[in-house]
């Protein structure tokens, strides 16, 4: 049987695995909706690009809900409060997701022009609001959230929906969109060839940049212009959960405290800004595997920079620090992590096996002339 103190660590770490899994499986479909109406110039051109994601998009799903059925059973107390406050926001990103399924099914179903051009827009707005709002999500988490618990552990949200748009929320949005469309990028130059291929080569250099700008700007603001949290009393990790049992002040410079306490993760970061380097590098080159491999790493650097960064909290609280949730004080009991610990070892070996099958029986390129001679059963 393992400790509670070191199932609180492995969850930390799962719940990272399954967002970054997220990021890197169902993030590429998201960024070849975002590139859709830009890099096809034509029906065909645009049919092809949807069936470069159409026949498994919807099986990377799977990530999504595992990762929000992830955060729901192992740390009940952040989904409870996340949902609370950016209800709005994640609303947003429900309906935005609404766009994709009918999409997907229904926009090569008539052969009406202005119909496939609505929902050629309707797929922009289903691949780029969501890493926006999730990245604006992040944004905030890093600033902290305006919440706080009453004495019976009640959640109260005491912001609004545009306070979460503030500048630097925005520019981590901004950061999580141009990082997913990098990404969509290299996949679609696996799975193209000619004019297509040709223009998400370029695209990938137009958002490879754009991601290492943003990503270096966040890295200043975080470090000159924003607080971060530190928990100031004595942390009992193994103990009962008690998000109230505790002290937490706000500090310039803490978020960096652990890359000062460990050199060595100064390596997370840098993965980020040397994976994107080699992304648009390999992209020139017409290496789009590697290319694609290297955006998911770019992803690791950069996702893992925050999580790294914020250890242990999880959603700090900026009216009233000492409501932060943490690793250690937001979880579930040690029963409910240690079940969920054996399911997930059984499972998430499966999920990735069934994945790499899938692409592999689905590999190859897509071509103007599949497109024709699947004129009723292509995307």
């Amino acid at each position: 049987m393992l400790d509670y103190e070191s199932l609180k660590l492995i969850w930390w770490l799962f719940v990272g695995v399954l967002l970054l899994g997220f990021a890197i499986m169902d993030g590429h479909d998201m960024g070849i909706g975002t590139l859709l109406p830009f890099v096809g110039k034509d029906d065909v051109e645009r049919r092809t690009i949807l069936n470069t994601v159409g026949p498994h998009w919807d099986g990377n799903q799977v990530w999504f809900i595992t990762a929000g059925g992830a955060i729901f059973a192992a740390w009940p107390l952040v989904y409870a409060t996340a949902f609370s406050g950016f209800y709005w926001a994640l609303l947003a990103v429900l309906w935005a997701l609404f766009l994709r399924p009918v999409g997907f099914d229904y926009r090569s179903k008539l052969e009406n022009p202005t119909w496939r051009s609505v929902w050629d827009w309707g797929l922009f707005v289903g691949g780029f609001v969501p890493p926006l709002i999730f990245g604006v999500a992040f944004g905030n988490l890093l600033q902290g959230v305006p919440f706080h618990f009453d004495d019976n552990l009640r959640s109260y949200y005491t912001g609004t929906f545009f306070a979460l748009l503030n500048p630097f929320a925005l520019l981590v949005g901004l950061l999580a969109s141009s990082m997913i469309t990098f990404h969509g990028a290299h996949f679609l130059m696996i799975r193209t060839g000619g004019a297509v291929h040709e223009r998400a080569r370029k695209a990938s250099l137009i958002f490879g940049s754009a991601s290492i700008l943003f990503f270096a700007l966040a890295g200043i603001w975080v470090m000159n212009g924003i607080n971060g949290f530190v928990i100031t009393s004595q942390v009992v990790a193994g103990a009962l959960p008690d998000p109230m049992d505790k002290t937490v002040v706000m500090q310039a410079g803490a978020w960096l405290k652990n890359f000062e306490a460990m050199p060595l993760l100064w390596l997370v970061p840098l993965l980020g800004f040397v994976g994107a380097l080699l992304g648009m590098a390999f992209a020139r080159m017409g290496h789009a595997k590697l290319a694609f491999w290297s955006s998911a790493t770019a992803m690791m650097g950069v996702i893992g920079t925050a999580g790294v960064a914020m250890f242990p909290f999880i959603m700090p609280s900026s009216t009233d620090p000492r409501s932060s949730l943490t690793v250690w004080d937001s979880v579930s009991s040690q029963m409910t992590l240690e079940i969920m610990f054996w399911a997930t070892l059984i499972f998430l070996p499966l999920i990735m096996l069934y994945t790499s099958w899938a692409y592999r029986v689905m590999s190859g390129k897509v071509t103007a002339e599949h497109i024709r001679a699947n004129e009723h059963s292509a995307y």
